[in-house]
């Protein structure tokens, strides 16, 4: 994953551990003192909360532990790898598009990241400025020139 991603997923978990985590405790506490827990939906429904945020951070932490970092910015070269931010251009209707390749848990197509196994990113790796690449997608295939190679 990048530096970004990886920094996003720390905030995200000390979001969880600092302000999620001490306000369901909170909301179980309350709905103790309201008496008997068989019929309290304020208490089920906070206990439930409390498992899903215990999921996240178990999750998130499995994630940050396992995750190789790469720094894009000391990375370089011709050829699209890992990182690597490709602008290319639709052969068919000359539309423009620009893509940074990720890891698939900080993939977001609209901010213009595309994960690493998607099928345009897997097309693009390995290939060089001016290359065109062909993309099985459910409309057809699809073929993409490689405009430009960054590392931003």
């Amino acid at each position: 994953m990048t530096v970004g991603g990886y920094q996003a997923l720390d905030e995200d978990l000390k979001r969880l551990k600092t302000i999620e985590r001490p306000a369901v405790i909170a909301a179980i506490a309350e709905a103790r003192a309201h008496g008997d827990l068989s019929e309290n939906a304020e208490y089920h429904a906070a206990k439930e909360r409390q498992g899903w945020i215990e999921g996240q951070i178990a999750e998130i932490e499995d994630r940050m532990a396992r995750a190789q970092v790469i720094d894009v910015s000391k990375l370089s070269g011709d050829q699209v790898k890992f990182g690597a931010t490709v602008s290319v251009v639709d052969e068919d209707t000359e539309e423009q598009a620009r893509y940074q390749i990720v890891g698939e848990h900080e993939a977001d197509v609209k901010s213009g990241r595309i994960s690493i196994s998607s099928p345009i990113a897997r097309a693009m790796i390995g290939k060089e400025t001016g290359d065109v690449v062909e993309v099985n997608t459910p409309g057809g295939v699809k073929a993409y020139e490689i405009a430009k190679v960054e590392w931003v």
